[in-house]
């Protein structure tokens, strides 16, 4: 079974109706992001840190996959598929989709500020001060937040370098280290670009790029990959 890799990014949850991070109208509001996802923002203002994740939190649960979340799985019918993914919801998971790599964490997780091995799932919404691991230390958010390492990343290659096919959705491919996969790709399979403003990249020659939302290309594109392979 030929493997194809997924790598996604924050417009495939936008039309499941998540505020991203880059909006003019987007989560940031009046805040900088040093304030709300760094070690010297929860340094700082653990408060204010625990609320911004609180409310995107609160956010996920009122929230659906959307067509392009189910087009993923109806692949795994005839691939194997894994899907490396920027976005911390489990819109993914939610769908159906069985081998998901969180690159930057998981909103619905939190861990110890003691010992990041100790990671604990939500089963709401809100993460409080006070709210302690078992070695008696406080919970933060599951979050890789900036000036912080990627742990997955190393994972994330190995993945890329055995792809037969490469399909990139809804991620502007700018932020490091996640744009930096697809150089690893192997050379000559054929990768796929979903993004409304794909047009505008031309990091690498060979990639097909489909100018539209996730939602509308993607179910296509799973048919065209179908049809093409079986």
């Amino acid at each position: 079974m030929k493997k194809l890799v997924v790598l996604s990014g924050a417009g495939i949850s936008a039309e499941s109706g998540i505020t991203t991070f880059r909006d003019a109208d987007g989560l940031w509001e009046n805040h900088r992001i040093e304030d709300v996802a760094s070690p010297i923002g929860w340094h700082n203002n653990m408060d204010l840190v625990l609320e911004f994740y609180n409310l995107r939190r609160k956010q996920l649960f009122d929230v659906e996959p959307n067509a392009a979340h189910y087009a993923l799985v109806e692949l795994e019918k005839y691939f194997d598929v894994e899907i490396i993914t920027q976005n911390v919801d489990d819109l993914h998971e939610r769908s159906g989709s069985s081998q998901v790599l969180h690159l930057h964490g998981e909103l619905k997780k939190v861990r110890s500020t003691a010992d990041e091995n100790l990671v604990y799932e939500l089963k709401h919404w809100e993460l409080k001060k006070g709210d302690l691991c078992e070695k008696g230390s406080q919970l933060r958010p599951h979050i890789v937040w900036f000036g912080e390492m990627v742990p997955a990343i190393s994972k994330a290659v190995s993945i890329v370098r055995k792809a037969d096919v490469l399909l990139i959705i809804g991620t502007s491919m700018l932020v490091y280290p996640a744009a930096g996969l697809v150089d690893y790709a192997p050379s000559g399979i054929p990768i796929f670009y979903i993004d409304p403003k794909a047009d505008r990249q031309n990091y690498r020659n060979g990639i097909i790029n489909i100018t539209e939302k996730a939602g509308i290309a993607l179910p296509q594109l799973v048919k065209k990959l179908i049809q093409e392979y079986f």
